[in-house]
């Protein structure tokens, strides 16, 4: 069998279109396995793995616990909040106890930028990057480029806009390099002030008008604004921005024609979507969920199988 040419998942950035296919192909085998009566597979009996959150998540890490759960691993939890990093220990002290209790994998998520990478060099363990600040959360880039490729038939040659807080957001930048890799053309669209400056040194276009943005695309990944990173207004008023980068029905209908509708969640709304757009036909939000669960098994297994 074919094997990843990592031992552990940093970033998008740090793996090849290979992984990338081995990844895919094993998901659509785990996505069969959850589909059926009984959605337990004993493929990592002999592995633990700890989750180590250090920003609050429900979602990813749900997904990532039923994903462990789905493949009979052992997983141990562990939330910052209720931990000694409170009393003054370091990332790498708290997370060498982790191991010592003889762990084989690690999920991190935390606020810093390089986190994962840094505790790569620094423990014996695989580390999965479920999100380190604005910088990566490679998990979600490959959930949404797979969801792309079970809507369309192909990820190569379609046409993708992320529309909203690029700045802040850790899914744009791993959606960006998930895409380019697999032959997408990717545009970004959102407010001047939500923009990085170098964006299309990442040889993305930048579209600050929204219906251009969508005639333009056939998905269209609507990101939330990241209020929790932000320390100044970057806008003048949520009605403001819901007016300018929501999309609403009477938009979608509007356009020549039918586009894919993503959101990696969580959703505000009546800000960057409207109910009914969230809940219409178009929408894959749904599957994007369940298309984690498979895709996180697939990464877990993949790289549970290098370890000696």
């Amino acid at each position: 069998m074919s094997e990843l040419s990592v031992n552990h998942l940093l970033g998008i950035k740090y793996i090849n279109n290979a992984d990338v296919n081995l990844i895919f192909e094993t998901a659509d085998h785990f996505k069969e396995v959850i589909n059926r009566s009984i959605k337990k597979v004993p493929s990592l009996r002999d592995i633990t793995i700890a989750n180590i959150f250090f920003e609050n998540s429900t979602r990813t890490k749900l997904s990532f616990e039923l994903a462990q759960k789905r493949l009979s691993a052992d997983v141990i939890s562990f939330s910052a909040a209720q931990s000694s990093v409170k009393k003054g220990e370091t990332l790498i002290d708290t997370v060498n106890n982790i191991l010592s209790m003889k762990v084989d994998m690690v999920v991190m998520r935390h606020s810093n930028p390089g986190a994962a990478y840094f505790l790569s060099k620094n423990v014996k363990a695989s580390i999965i990057n479920a999100g380190d600040g604005a910088h990566e959360h490679p998990t979600q880039g490959l959930l949404d480029s797979y969801t792309i490729r079970e809507k369309l038939g192909e990820v190569a040659g379609k046409k993708v806009v992320i529309v909203g807080d690029i700045l802040h957001s850790r899914v744009a930048l791993s959606n960006i390099y998930a895409l380019q890799m697999q032959g997408a053309e990717v545009k970004v669209c959102g407010p001047n002030t939500l923009i990085p400056k170098h964006i299309e040194s990442l040889g993305v276009k930048v579209e600050s008008n929204l219906r251009k943005a969508l005639e333009w695309c056939d998905v269209a990944n609507m990101l939330r604004v990241q209020n929790e990173r932000m320390d100044v207004n970057y806008f003048p008023s949520t009605r403001e921005y819901a007016k300018q980068y929501g999309v609403d029905k009477s938009l979608l209908d509007s356009l020549n024609k039918e586009i894919v509708i993503m959101h990696p969640g969580p959703i505000n709304r009546g800000v960057e979507i409207t109910s009914d757009v969230a809940d219409s036909q178009q929408s894959v939000i749904l599957n994007q969920v369940e298309n984690g669960v498979a895709i996180r098994m697939a990464v877990i297994y993949l790289l549970a199988s290098k370890i000696q």
